[in-house]
């Protein structure tokens, strides 16, 4: 979402690290590129306007003239700046109160209300609570059925609602049937409606005054700019937003609107939507985010992905058979698959430290075809051929490319890959027990 702004901002303080020494004129003309590259992302005028005003009376201070590595000094400032735009900290999901407690989603028409219903259900599922998803959309053809198909797919029970009642109807009986379901916190997904729409507007007021909801959040497409805070504003006066979920930032929007939306309104950015999968959200953390757009990564999160992913006995039973050179195919495949469920392999990259400086970084980008047709070569070999990969000769090769739908040139390179990977390994047998014991350690937190 922040690419353009990332490079834009990446050059700028190149240029300003080619100054030896930093002078209020060469800050003025860095602060000013900034400024360009935050109206660019689509941010709010007057946010960009106060935000410049802020790392200004910062940059020109003693703190950065007298130190050895100034423009180290003003980027650690935009850092922090760019934080505090943000809110500065995460702000966590309200999960205090009697149960069954009450989520409310609410935005416009197509922002991804539903789907974002379904994805909050199975984070707070994995988190421990039983939620129920509430379909109270009666606007939308199929809106019903839609939810019914994703909680079915997540596990997660879905109120049978019926779209000749009224919403408040269904949310009422709902509520009431939480405990029938053994489900401890409710999640309405409402009609999507224009913010300009009073009696629509007035449907979800009534809503919220019966059912008194611990958190109204506002599902925000990311890819409408700037139109997601005039949204927000105004659905922030008549319901009194808890919080902001985003959603879509995975596509090319400019991010203009997680810059701007906190500054605005004052409602924080709890939720961001980072792909179609259903387990792609997370909590928003303005810090981890400004550092992505700076280019210094986000490796807390990539470890929390990873920790998700990944138990601490696997990781260390992985890097026992590592340091014997006893990993076969079938480990390389299970690790394959673990992988897959921290997301997609473009958006691990981006959360790497300086991956946004590296030359031809969206060549760099691993091909998810190529892993794909690679696990289907290993699935088309016989137990015995992934525990051992020397006994594949000619024959056997020619059956493992056309059971995988792939070239036995495709099995050779898989297995020449493997075979170069096996002796790297090798090599780690050679280290001393501490980095065994770190590479477990790293293994198990990543």
């Amino acid at each position: 979402m922040f690419d353009h702004l990332s490079d834009r901002l990446a050059q700028t303080f190149k240029r300003l690290k080619g100054h030896g020494k930093l002078s209020e004129s060469n800050i003025s003309e860095a602060l000013r590129e900034v400024r360009l590259a935050l109206l660019e992302a689509d941010v709010n005028y007057k946010v960009a306007k106060d935000f410049i005003v802020r790392i200004r009376e910062r940059a020109v201070g003693q703190e950065v003239m007298q130190s050895l590595t100034p423009a180290q000094q003003v980027i650690k400032i935009v850092k922090e700046e760019l934080s505090e735009l943000m809110g500065g900290s995460a702000e966590p999901l309200n999960l205090v109160g009697k149960p069954p407690l009450v989520f409310m989603l609410v935005g416009l028409q197509g922002s991804g209300k539903t789907t974002t219903s379904a994805k909050l259900a199975l984070m707070l599922k994995k988190k421990g609570r039983s939620p129920y998803l509430v379909p109270a959309d009666t606007q939308r053809p199929a809106a019903i059925d839609q939810l019914k198909k994703l909680g079915a797919e997540i596990g997660v029970p879905v109120f049978d609602s019926d779209p000749v009642q009224a919403p408040l109807d269904i949310c009422l009986q709902a509520l009431s049937g939480a405990s029938r379901e053994n489900c401890d916190l409710l999640i309405l997904d409402t009609a999507g409606r224009l913010h300009v729409d009073d009696e629509l507007m007035a449907e979800l007021e009534g809503i919220r005054a019966k059912l008194n909801p611990q958190e109204v959040m506002l599902v925000a497409d990311a890819m409408t700019g700037q139109d997601a805070v005039n949204v927000a504003e105004s659905f922030h006066q008549r319901l009194g937003l808890s919080g902001v979920v985003l959603s879509k930032v995975e596509g090319d929007a400019r991010g203009g609107a997680a810059l701007s939306i906190r500054a605005v309104t004052d409602v924080p950015i709890k939720l961001v939507g980072v792909g179609e999968k259903l387990d792609a959200i997370e909590a928003f953390h303005p810090d981890r985010m400004a550092g992505r757009i700076l280019g210094m990564g986000d490796v807390l999160t990539l470890v929390e992905k990873a920790g998700e992913a990944f138990e601490a006995d696997q990781a260390e039973a992985l890097a026992k058979k590592m340091a014997t050179n006893s990993f076969t195919l079938e480990d390389f495949r299970e690790q394959m698959q673990q992988l897959k469920k921290m997301g997609s392999l473009d958006g691990i990259l981006k959360m790497l430290p300086g991956a946004g400086k590296l030359k031809g970084m969206k060549n760099l980008t691993p091909d998810e075809k190529e892993l794909k047709r690679t696990e289907a070569i290993i699935c088309s070999m016989t137990p015995a051929e992934r525990a051992n990969h020397q006994i594949i000769n000619g024959s056997r090769r020619k059956r493992i490319a056309k059971g995988s739908g792939t070239s036995v040139a495709d099995v050779n390179r898989l297995l020449k890959n493997f075979a170069q990977a096996k002796k790297m390994m090798k090599g780690m047998a050679k280290m001393g027990g501490g980095k065994k014991k770190q590479l477990a350690q790293l293994l198990g937190s990543m």
